[in-house]
């Protein structure tokens, strides 16, 4: 596979100073997508060693995102556990464990394309203060019905299925801000660090609720939770960006519309999208029967449940940081060659019944799914034209994030009349089809990938 970049601007030649009269017709200076970086690009770029990923943080904005982000996401997954925890402590039902997870899940499914035009549409910051307002009034909603102790399950599915209404907004002004923060140049280490920067708290995150629910309780991790989104808050307040120019925009049923023709349109990105719905829908879904392999398969109580979502996030958390390590020649092809790895990955975990051969096989699995995602996500944004980046992220957010409540019930009914290893196998055989499907689609000439500058 070859890069093929627009030719670097030729250096500026000195002009003579304008007369008045010449001030006038001046063309207004254009806005750049990032501010300056400390580090020129040329320099970065000759970096090629393992924590070259690392150069990202010559940005300034991106260093408050990063300190933000991190703070808000510990918060998040503290209250994930703790969610769960209370629901099934209310209930003892699993039933209403996974309508809660859904609720929090499928309306980025159906709402994150709106989320796209508003981020193509509006500034993105300010997009950005109100969605993260939101979930901390969320988050404080919890705590207090649960620190008042009214709270009831009806009350929690209603406050997830709110979460998951900002999520859909949210996430893609998120992912489509990651561009104006740090250019082009460094997208790619900046996705990467992402993920890392995700999976790195969703290790860490549940292993502080659970010490949490049992010092100081559920409603304290929920205003721990609130308390996280400050960060963020503040760190988009010290955010300098260059104005956006004004545009013309369509009506928002138009603007939506034209995103999902778009992406249609553009063979790379729809291929690249397809992969990744299949791969999310009929494989991603295999983390929520882990409960079921933990109990039924491998006979283990809550401490091999907690094992093996540990080995989950290792395994992501390498698989973010191999995505800063892929060459460029070798982008486009990576997430075929991942689809594929998920998928057999998934057939031999499928077929284990040992937990420690299980615990090493979901790390594959987990290295996997985390390098299709990330890549992907490279490709849309670098492939994507400025003015439809917003709406092109959000296609990306429904087929990885929006598939998966669907495909969870679907491999969940298989779970139930044929068995979750059988679930799970299917689910590994879809993904390798899937991927041997985008491998044909991609042959010959359509491996080469065209950055859009």
């Amino acid at each position: 596979m070859t890069i093929e970049k627009s030719p670097n601007r030729a250096p500026a030649k000195v002009q003579s100073p304008l007369l008045p009269e010449e001030l006038k017709r001046a063309p207004e200076p254009q806005p750049v997508e990032a501010p300056p970086p400390e580090v020129l690009p040329e320099q970065a770029a000759e970096d090629r060693g393992a924590l070259a990923f690392l150069t990202v943080f010559r940005h300034r904005n991106y260093r408050l995102f990063f300190t933000g982000q991190m703070v808000s996401l510990m918060g998040t997954w503290i209250t994930n556990v703790t969610q769960g925890w209370l629901v099934y402590s209310l209930t003892h039902s699993p039933l209403l464990l996974g309508v809660t997870s859904f609720a929090g899940s499928v309306p980025v499914f159906f709402f994150s394309a709106f989320g796209g035009a508003i981020s193509d549409r509006f500034d993105r910051r300010r997009a950005l203060f109100v969605t993260q307002s939101l979930a901390c009034a969320q988050s404080l909603a919890l705590a207090v019905l649960t620190l008042t102790h009214w709270v009831r399950v009806w009350e929690i599915v209603c406050l997830a299925l709110f979460q998951g209404f900002i999520n859909a907004f949210d996430v893609p002004i998120r992912q489509a801000m990651t561009v104006e923060m740090v250019g082009k140049d460094d997208l790619r280490h900046a996705i990467s660090l992402n993920s890392m920067m995700f999976n790195l708290a969703r290790v860490i995150g549940p292993s502080v609720a659970g010490i949490l629910i049992a010092l100081v309780g559920v409603g304290i991790c929920f205003s721990i939770d609130a308390l996280s989104y400050v960060a963020v808050i503040i760190s988009l307040y010290f955010m300098k960006f260059a104005a956006r120019l004004p545009g013309k925009h369509s009506a928002p049923l138009r603007a939506v519309k034209d995103g999902f023709v778009y992406v249609w349109g553009e063979r790379e990105i729809r291929t690249s999208m397809l992969l990744m719905a299949m791969c999310s829908a009929f494989g991603a879904a295999y983390l929520t029967l882990l409960p079921a392999f933990a109990r039924d398969v491998l006979h283990q109580g809550s401490e091999g449940l907690g094992f093996l979502y540990a080995g989950v996030g290792a395994g992501a958390f390498l698989g973010a940081y191999a995505l800063a390590r892929v060459p460029d020649r070798h982008l486009f092809a990576t997430p075929v060659v991942a689809a594929l790895g998920f998928g057999i990955s998934l057939i031999f975990f499928s077929q284990s019944h040992w937990f420690g051969l299980s615990l090493a096989l979901l790390m594959p699995s987990a290295f996997s799914l985390m390098l299709l995602g990330g890549s992907t996500n490279s490709i849309v944004q670098l492939l994507a034209r400025d003015d439809m980046r917003g709406r092109v992220v959000a296609c990306y957010a429904m087929a990885f994030l929006g598939m998966t409540p669907w495909g969870s019930l679907i491999l969940g009914w298989v779970a139930e009349h044929f068995g979750a290893s059988r679930a799970v196998a299917t689910g590994g055989c879809i993904c390798i089809l899937a991927a041997a499907l985008a491998w044909y689609d991609r042959r010959g000439e359509f491996w080469k990938l065209k950055v859009v500058e």
